[in-house]
């Protein structure tokens, strides 16, 4: 755990934010479909996409939810959180070669005597500034008590 900044529920202070930047290549789309089984042509066929009236593949929407993932669990509230629920609103396409920038703000924290649950406002937006994904997450961070 020596390789992690954890942070724990007594640091964490409204108004704090992680963030997080990934270009999306076709590895990344190619893998996650192979993960998750989502072999849909439009991600997986530059043709298909094409005739759908899009410029080329279009990453999985869930691949943004996914970096929202590695901010929360790695940069705000980070190591040893517990996700405990997303919502997730889905504005815009995401393509190969597009860079995506993952925000992570703390808006609130209630505290619950033994422990904290952190709700966080979650914002994915591309090279263009234009918000792709966006949602809160519910977290409960690392307690130095557990």
């Amino acid at each position: 755990m020596d390789d992690y900044k954890v942070m724990y529920d007594d640091e964490i202070k409204v108004g704090m934010t992680g963030e997080l930047t990934k270009r999306v290549t076709d590895d990344d789309v190619d893998s996650f479909a192979k993960v998750t089984g989502d072999c849909n042509p439009i991600h997986m066929d530059n043709d298909f996409a094409k005739q759908s009236n899009y410029p080329g593949r279009v990453a999985h929407g869930m691949l943004s939810a996914g970096l929202i993932s590695a901010c929360l669990g790695n940069k705000m509230p980070g190591p040893g959180a517990v996700y405990i629920n997303q919502d997730l609103n889905f504005h815009k396409s995401v393509f190969i070669g597009d860079v995506l920038i993952v925000t992570c703000k703390v808006i609130n924290i209630k505290d619950n005597g033994d422990s904290k649950i952190v709700t966080l406002d979650t914002k994915v937006t591309n090279q263009d500034g234009d918000i792709v994904t966006d949602g809160h997450a519910i977290m409960k961070p690392a307690n130095r008590n557990e």
